[in-house]
């Protein structure tokens, strides 16, 4: 009965805590307070509540300019929004806080946040890859601005993950207008992903995509095409075997060699239009 009574107690004791901090929160959020929603801000902030602190320095940032705690209120509001995963605000932020405050303590710390803010809004590789980009290029930017920076490192890792993801949708974007019969664009799009990643980890596949891609565009061809682009997918058999002469598709590029070697034979004066 007693152990029951305590419990009772303090529970009562929470929900007035709750309610009574609830109610200072919203009654200072209506104030024009501005040195007690700093404190409290600060106090949100150090207990891990984002929300209500990111809210508190969100009124007074405009009121704190040119103040001694606008930079620490600026920081810390880029921070609540980096702790609540909202990387695309954060990232805004940072970079305010960069350009702001370029001198700060905190400034190389926020200008590698901001990079990373890129990274964490980067997506798989079959969609939009811009936020990659950005990634990239913030990070090289950040290794240029703080060549001693411990995080270098981690920023070189960053980057070739970004790197990695941009070659797959190369590739993936290359693949489509190949299973689209689309076989003009494929040959197109894989020889500008072969140019923008001459060392990339598909390269064999691509090449086998281009001379496949070919030859199919040939036997689709009109008569007075087919000679040339029959004579292209000879010339990209010779390619892909003289880079890659134990290659997997090795059989199946050579059916598709002998194939566009007859037609040549068996017309040998097609026009050549």
């Amino acid at each position: 009965m007693f152990r029951k009574l305590i419990r009772n107690i303090l529970i009562l004791s929470l929900f007035t805590l709750f309610f009574s901090s609830c109610g200072e929160y919203e009654k200072l959020l209506k104030s024009g307070d501005v040195d007690a929603k700093y404190e409290l801000g600060i106090k949100y902030y150090d207990e891990g509540n984002w929300v209500r602190a990111s809210t508190l320095f969100e009124q007074i940032i405009p009121r704190l300019k040119g103040m001694a705690k606008a930079e620490e209120v600026d920081y810390k509001y880029a921070m609540s929004y980096y702790k609540m995963q909202d990387y695309t605000m954060a990232g805004h932020y940072f970079r305010t806080f960069v350009a702001t405050y370029y001198s700060s303590p905190h400034a190389e710390e926020a200008d590698y946040l901001s990079a990373y803010c890129y990274y964490k809004l980067s997506p798989r590789p079959q969609l939009d890859q811009t936020n990659s980009i950005n990634a990239i290029n913030a990070f090289i930017l950040f290794k240029t601005k703080f060549p001693t920076s411990d995080k270098i490192e981690e920023c070189d890792k960053l980057i070739d993950e970004m790197k990695n993801k941009l070659v797959e949708k190369s590739f993936i974007n290359a693949r489509l207008y190949y299973h689209l019969e689309k076989y003009k664009a494929a040959i197109t799009a894989i020889k500008n992903s072969l140019s923008d990643y001459p060392e990339s980890e598909y390269r064999e596949e691509l090449i086998y995509l281009k001379l496949r891609s070919s030859f199919l565009l040939a036997e689709g061809s009109i008569r007075q095409k087919q000679q040339e682009r029959y004579q292209d997918t000879v010339d990209e058999y010779y390619s892909f075997l003289d880079e890659f002469p134990k290659s997997k598709h090795k059989r199946e590029a050579e059916k598709i060699y002998n194939e566009s070697s007859d037609y040549l034979i068996k017309n040998p004066t097609s026009s050549n239009n």
